[in-house]
């Protein structure tokens, strides 16, 4: 253990923490919700999301007693809708084989599912005081200026330094502040634009100490997304849109959307009328254009453009499960971000 780090790391810490309900009171469920939230999100983003998901589900058997959509209902916003579904079936699992008991060790954590390395050594040393590292965003920013590390961060030889590192340096029996603190570290003062006259480890950074600080972590350069454009319907029956479930596998699996199709090379209305012939059985009118909106997925752009439509005779019943319902209503389903946003904007349209 190098303590000339972990001394006045915490050190620090322990003067600057920042105060989070999990914090405050590490029970093992509370700390695995919110660990699993903070993944891909700002922590002001998730936090009201996780005041609200304690308060629906306040225990492991609380959630595992809940549908499907009522958790995809209350994590909605916060996107890669896998990490609710993976928590639900975790919690579902804890209950029937564990009595609703989680695991008390990292390797014993990542036997659920969704639970990966950091989720798991965050969880353990938390919650149970395993000394383990958990080695998050924060983290890497921390431990890869510390060390100079040049290794691209995505790579598992970077992976493997990073966290052979943050192993070599905990202080044992203080893994829980340890791992709070680099990551409380990388996200106040060792932030992608580093306050570097501040840092407790300033002294000791070998990124600081050679003027590198604003090169680490070294990431490789992405490749650039490609764009999918959608056309959607708004489809009016007696004041009521029509919305479709999405199949249980897949994004967004088991959310619910506005009939749309995916365009190629014609117009958008001629594909959109031809795709709802298909799927509906029904002949429409497309009408005037309601809006377009976009969103990024972790692997693709999407556009979307979408219209009020009118049905012009008989109605198929869908093949997938589908409903009819007043824009007053589209809040109870849950729903993706580009299909919230048409929800949105139907609900503005006709308030009151």
């Amino acid at each position: 253990m190098k303590a000339h780090i972990a001394k006045p790391l915490l050190r620090w810490y322990h003067a600057r923490r920042r105060s989070l309900p999990w914090r405050e009171q590490p029970e093992p469920y509370a700390v695995w919700v919110a660990e699993i939230m903070a993944q891909q999100t700002r922590l002001e983003t998730m936090l009201p999301y996780y005041q609200r998901w304690m308060r629906r589900f306040p225990t492991v058997q609380a959630l595992a007693a809940a549908r499907e959509q009522q958790v995809l209902n209350a994590w909605e916003g916060l996107g890669y809708y896998s990490r609710a579904r993976n928590l639900h079936k975790a919690a579902r699992q804890l209950v029937a084989e564990a009595g609703g008991q989680m695991p008390r060790s990292a390797a014993g954590l990542r036997e659920l599912p969704g639970v990966g390395a950091y989720t798991a050594g965050a969880i353990a040393s938390l919650a149970f005081g395993e000394d383990v590292p958990a080695v998050d965003g924060n983290a890497v920013r921390v431990l890869s200026r510390l060390f100079d590390v040049e290794e691209p961060v995505q790579t598992a030889a970077g992976q493997q330094r990073l966290w052979a590192l943050a192993a070599e340096h905990l202080p044992a029996g203080h893994a829980a502040e340890y791992n709070q603190a680099l990551m409380d570290l990388g996200a106040t003062l060792c932030s992608p634009r580093p306050k570097c006259a501040e840092c407790p480890l300033r002294a000791q950074c070998l990124a600081y100490g050679r003027g590198t600080q604003l090169l680490r972590p070294v990431k490789q350069r992405p490749a650039e997304l490609p764009v999918r454009r959608y056309a959607a319907a708004v489809l009016w029956q007696d004041g009521k849109v029509l919305v479709l479930q999405r199949p249980p596998r897949g994004l967004l699996a088991g959310m619910w959307e506005f009939p749309n199709v995916l365009l190629q090379n014609a117009a958008a209305k001629t594909q959109l009328t031809r795709g709802l012939r298909t799927e509906l059985g029904a002949r429409v009118k497309v009408g005037a254009a309601l809006g377009e909106f976009e969103h990024t997925y972790s692997h693709f752009r999407a556009e979307l453009r979408v219209y009020d439509c009118q049905l012009m005779g008989e109605f198929n019943k869908p093949a997938r499960p589908h409903k009819w319902l007043a824009p007053r209503n589209l809040g109870r389903l849950p729903m993706g971000k580009l299909d919230r946003g048409v929800a949105d904007r139907l609900q503005e349209r006709h308030a009151g």
